[in-house]
């Protein structure tokens, strides 16, 4: 479990950078782009993959590449969903993303329906109901209803997904995660170059010095975040549901947490009830 917690931790710390860029005026997509240079940099140069060890034929190119458009993609929903939909919707979808990889855990990755298992993970969904509407009075898009129903799904689509294909590749005995974690970081980098030049030239947004710093330290906890996450993964490999729910509500806890301390942000006696109940479904999970 201390890979599930020092996902959360660097998970949370990604949001916290973004959340304070947009508080000081920084261009977040920008932000976004620039995350994956450094990502590319320590995977190379901390986890020093062997390249040359790489059996190409059998190399999973297409989910290899469903990973590196969704990463950098996702993060752009997640905008789009913020400007058209609101923060709350945005974030009810991210969380109840959860559904999708549990639903995987227990249908396509054959994992046994335990019961104190399904009473933690019971209580981790009544948990993120109780804890999803921390933010209140958000002002919300004026957009088109089409859209402010697309976006939010699309996320929650989305970051399941997400989810589901990262197991696959830590579970891919043929390459080592570490080759893979390469190759999808550069291949999502390509594609958030290409982004950025959408940005610039498209959208005509301003060259912003200030985001390729912020960018480059969310590199960091973003590269961080993957690496543990897929670390937890091969430790608990017959229990993907552990590090689906424990990853999820601990970004709950952990970020509600950060939001009173250090944001000021009001939480009502119902939030406070779905943070002990998330404690309450990761300590079910993890110990009975």
């Amino acid at each position: 479990m201390i890979f599930v917690l020092l996902s959360v931790i660097c998970s949370v710390t990604v949001a916290v950078l973004l959340k304070l860029a947009k508080q000081n005026g920084v261009e977040t997509k920008q932000v976004i782009v620039w995350n994956y240079p450094m990502a590319v940099a320590l995977t190379y140069f901390v986890l020093q993959p062997d390249l040359k060890l790489l059996v190409w034929d059998a190399m999973p190119v297409t989910l290899y590449m469903s990973l590196a458009i969704l990463l950098p993609g996702m993060f752009v929903f997640i905008a789009l969903s913020i400007r058209y939909s609101g923060l709350v919707k945005t974030e009810i979808a991210q969380r109840l993303s959860l559904f999708i990889p549990l639903l995987a855990s227990f249908f396509f990755f054959h994992e046994k329906m335990e019961g104190h298992k399904m009473l933690g993970i019971a209580l981790g969904l009544l948990a993120i109901l109780c804890s999803i509407g921390w933010q209140k009075n958000q002002h919300v898009s004026s957009a088109d209803s089409r859209y402010k129903a697309l976006y939010p799904l699309l996320v929650f689509i989305g970051i399941g997904i997400i989810d589901i294909l990262f197991k696959q590749v830590a579970l891919h005995v043929n390459i080592p995660y570490i080759s893979s974690m390469f190759i999808i970081f550069v291949m999502a980098m390509f594609i958030a170059m290409v982004l950025l030049l959408y940005f610039l030239f498209v959208e005509k947004q301003r060259f912003s010095k200030q985001a390729v710093g912020y960018g480059l330290v969310l590199g960091v906890f973003n590269f961080c975040n993957i690496l543990f996450y897929m670390k937890a993964h091969r430790a608990l490999p017959d229990n993907p549901s552990v590090v689906f729910t424990g990853m999820n509500i601990g970004v709950i806890s952990l970020g509600a947490l950060i939001g009173v301390l250090f944001f000021k942000e009001r939480l009502s006696l119902l939030n406070y009830l779905g943070i002990a109940l998330s404690i309450v479904s990761v300590l079910i999970i993890a110990y009975l």
